[in-house]
């Protein structure tokens, strides 16, 4: 859960620069934003997830390496910052042009206009793509055994590894598949009353 957290809440704002750097006019920006979504969108999380836990301390000093479940972390977000990225750019895309003209109307500069006037439409035509996305993360989370990370599945495998609780590998298994139900649940709950209160949909 706090991979997903972190994971989700640390990529959303990630997410919305590289979307908006995508569509800078400076070409450093743009190119280095466009080059670092295509990357991270065309290689597996787990193949990410392993660069983080295995390679990553290579590049540090060892008083500075952080602890695995940190770097599992960053690996989290650096590939789910690229998927909410495209997101955000989508919603970009959906604001109509007018919406622009009417801002430089009023004497609002570029950055007013993104931030004042664009951006919150964006946000609020993507909704569903976001919870979407932390949905997907949350299942996706589970790689992170593959790395030596304790989580919901392997925590399972622990629990049936114990002599006193030999015999119970459905009860054990349809737990954990109740968390991944009831979480994603609460999400997709969540997702309908933003919608409902923010009138995703609606004009």
């Amino acid at each position: 859960l706090l991979l997903t957290v972190v994971g989700n809440f640390g990529a959303l704002p990630l997410g919305i620069l590289l979307a908006l750097g995508r569509r800078s006019r400076l070409p450093v920006i743009r190119y280095f934003s466009i080059g670092y979504i295509e990357l991270i969108r065309g290689v597996p999380l787990i193949t990410i997830l392993y660069m983080s836990a295995i390679l990553l301390p290579y590049f540090l000093p060892i008083d500075m390496r952080p602890e695995q479940v940190i770097r599992a972390m960053i690996g989290l977000l650096m590939f789910e910052a690229a998927y909410q990225a495209e997101n955000v750019r989508g919603g970009l895309q959906a604001v109509d042009r007018g919406q622009y003209e009417a801002a430089h109307a009023l004497g609002l500069n570029g950055s007013q206009t993104t931030i004042l006037i664009i951006l919150p439409q964006a946000l609020r035509m993507v909704i569903p793509a976001l919870f979407n996305s932390f949905i997907s993360l949350f299942k996706d989370t589970s790689l992170v055994a593959l790395i030596g990370l304790f989580e919901i599945v392997r925590i399972a495998r622990s629990i049936l590894a114990q002599t006193e609780w030999l015999g119970t590998h459905r009860e054990v298994f349809l737990f954990a598949f109740m968390i991944y139900w009831v979480f994603n649940l609460a999400l997709t709950y969540g997702n309908r009353r933003v919608e409902e209160a923010l009138g995703v949909g609606k004009r």
